[in-house]
């Protein structure tokens, strides 16, 4: 499929590219369908690009939590676990949403703590976890089923 970018101009996107996110992103709720865009050139790449398919002018920059010295620990409710497909702990890819903010007359790039991207790498699909409370640590769990 052709996808005319603000930022990278026309793409194409192969089906097996496309991460499909059910319920959108916070305020974003309508654009469910995103592709990883980063630099060719890097074989282990710091930092991705989720371009909205559905919205050519919608792109966030992610990145590894673990490039920035932090990590978590998450439990998924059985309605996470059943929009990831129940995957195991190894076949999810947690990710931080960057955002510019401005203070004081500076502009800072911060990482949204609070709301990790969690990403089924192998059915590439993907939620967006918000959190009340937030803990140090990375462990997955409740991602297996005994049904």
């Amino acid at each position: 499929m052709k996808v005319d970018t603000y930022l990278f101009g026309e793409l194409e996107v192969s089906p097996e590219k496309v991460i499909t996110f059910p319920n959108g992103l916070v305020a974003f709720e309508e654009a469910k369908r995103f592709t990883l865009i980063h630099e060719e050139d890097e074989a282990i790449p710091n930092s991705f690009t989720l371009q909205s398919l559905d919205d050519p002018a919608l792109a966030f920059q992610i990145v590894d939590p673990t490039d920035l010295g932090f990590s978590y620990e998450l439990a998924l409710s059985d309605e996470e676990k059943a929009l990831l497909q129940t995957p195991a702990s190894e076949d999810v890819a947690v990710m931080q949403m960057l955002f510019k903010k401005e203070e004081d007359g500076k502009t800072a790039i911060s990482p949204n703590l609070r709301a990790p991207l969690l990403i089924n790498i192998r059915a590439r699909v993907g939620i967006q976890k918000v959190m009340e409370k937030m803990s140090s640590k990375v462990m997955l769990s409740n991602l297996a089923s005994n049904v």
